[in-house]
């Protein structure tokens, strides 16, 4: 007779079973009833809540803005986590305390902080403004809120990866006589590459359902400065819940498709830094 298999961690089933349905019942279920909801449209009624002008308007400035701040927080919140790994100066832990204010804050908080701060005769826009730079109350603004609530999600992910990347590589690269650069690109940048990748999904995933910080400072200017998560608020105001939810079976969609490419990304440079390696 065989030996009876034994597991590690007992409870194997129990534990699937008990993951299953809690997945069920916060995932899966309610985008079920999305797309449930948006099947009882027709093709034309479907085409013409999705495909108006000012959706369409609001769909290029979500993810045009949302993909622009996940870049953007990718090169400083790389830049930000490297400072507060590699050095030590005065206020560090105040700091790395701070970058997480975005998870603590409350988003109409911040929506309205940023909006006093970048306003006509706010704090810093009444320094720009005379320059022609035009923050609130416009897609520039859009795309400040969204870089706000996404930096913690990089600095975060990239910051475990470099206090575990010994500094003592580097060190071994420069004693044979590498330059700085090339010690970062040869040594750091593989290692990072995949968390990178993961620091820009989540911020991107993030700011695409953003709303609270972004109604404030956005001005919400038909065609210019609407979010697409506005619109479906609109819709649901109006009790159109039928339009509302075919915008966000096409959000879903095309979320899914981006962050299925960077996962597909993420993937592909973890075994090439594996085989590397």
């Amino acid at each position: 007779m065989y030996a009876r298999e034994t597991r590690v961690l007992p409870g194997f089933g129990l534990s699937l079973g008990y993951t299953l349905i809690y997945l069920s019942l916060i995932v899966l279920i309610p985008i079920s009833a999305v797309f449930i909801k948006t099947f009882e449209m027709t093709l034309d009624e479907f085409w013409a809540a999705v495909a108006s002008p000012r959706v369409v308007a609001s769909y290029k400035l979500t993810f045009g803005a949302s993909l622009l701040a996940a870049a953007i927080n990718v090169v400083f919140g790389s830049l930000l986590a490297w400072a507060i790994t590699r050095y030590t100066f005065p206020g560090r832990k105040l700091v790395d305390a701070l970058i997480d204010l975005p998870f603590a804050l409350p988003t109409a908080v911040a929506g309205i902080a940023l909006t006093a701060i970048y306003a006509k005769n706010g704090w810093l826009g009444q320094f720009l403004e005379p320059l022609g730079i035009k923050i609130a109350f416009g897609p520039p603004g859009v795309l400040v809120a969204l870089v706000f609530i996404g930096l913690p999600f990089v600095v975060r992910t990239i910051q475990p990866v470099l206090e575990d990347l010994d500094a003592e590589y580097e060190e071994a690269a420069a004693s044979l006589g590498a330059s700085r650069w090339q010690a970062v690109t040869r040594i750091v940048a593989p290692a990072l590459l995949p968390p990178l990748l993961t620091g820009f999904a989540l911020a991107f995933a993030r700011a695409v359902g953003e709303y609270g910080s972004v109604i404030f400072i956005a001005g919400n200017i038909p065609m210019v400065s609407e979010i697409t998560p506005l619109m479906i608020i609109t819709k649901l105001e109006q009790y159109d819940y039928r339009g509302a939810t075919a915008i966000a079976s096409v959000m879903l969609v095309i979320s899914f498709l981006l962050l299925l490419i960077v996962n597909g990304l993420q993937s592909w440079s973890s075994k090439r830094t594996g085989r590397t390696v």
